[in-house]
């Protein structure tokens, strides 16, 4: 009887060891969802400008004016009916190519002008007066300011000192004396040259510059 008591139960542990062996039935997991694609993220459209929102044009037309004859005016009359024609933005200088200021304008006279009587100009154009004092006479010729001489010497005989010195050089050393007698020439603008030295043509690389000159209306030596 203990025998058979014995087997059952070594029979029964055999039964639970194979069926422990065995692996247990899971339940099937989901498989899991993919996140859906991300669709690229679009700005709204900007807002339609209206015309009424851009700025305006300036649509006014240039103002315009005929231009006088101002030749044989005195120099501020000439000014002054400028601009009473709306010609605001005016300049001058001396005709006879002296280099002198018009610091009385009333004491000048108009002998060029730089655009003709009778053209139509926009009122912003400059009107350039050429002027010498009222007891002088108009030259044939309208003189300017000779262009900055570089570093070759040019002809600067009958030219005022003046004139002469503006276009060298500001560093040039310069030496005026007077060609007929002992005087100081203090008013380069009053005084011509006579002769120059170095002649024209000349190289300058900073050499110093003689001058001989006379007063205008006076004869060279």
């Amino acid at each position: 009887m203990r025998t058979r008591t014995v087997t059952a139960a070594l029979a029964c542990l055999a039964a639970i060891a194979l069926t422990g062996c065995e692996p247990a039935t899971t339940a099937q997991q989901p498989a899991p969802q993919q996140p859906a694609s991300q669709q690229p993220t679009v700005p709204p459209p900007s807002p339609a400008i209206s015309d009424a929102a851009l700025p305006e044009k300036d649509d006014k037309p240039v103002e315009r004016a005929t231009v006088a004859d101002f030749v044989g005016m005195g120099l501020q009359s000439a000014q002054d009916k400028a601009q009473a024609d709306g010609f605001y933005l005016l300049a001058s200088h001396d005709s006879a190519g002296r280099g002198r200021m018009q610091a009385f304008d009333r004491n000048w006279k108009v002998c060029t002008q730089n655009h003709k009587a009778g053209k139509s100009l926009p009122v912003d154009t400059e009107l350039d007066f050429g002027a010498v004092k009222l007891e002088e006479s108009c030259p044939s010729k309208d003189e300017k300011d000779p262009a900055p001489a570089g570093n070759t010497m040019p002809n600067f005989v009958g030219k005022s000192v003046k004139v002469a010195r503006g276009a060298l050089d500001s560093s040039t050393s310069i030496t005026v004396s007077d060609a007929r007698e002992d005087r100081m020439v203090l008013m380069e603008s009053n005084w011509k040259v006579c002769t120059q030295d170095p002649k024209a043509g000349a190289v300058l690389n900073g050499r110093p510059v003689e001058f001989a000159a006379v007063k205008f209306g006076e004869s060279c030596p």
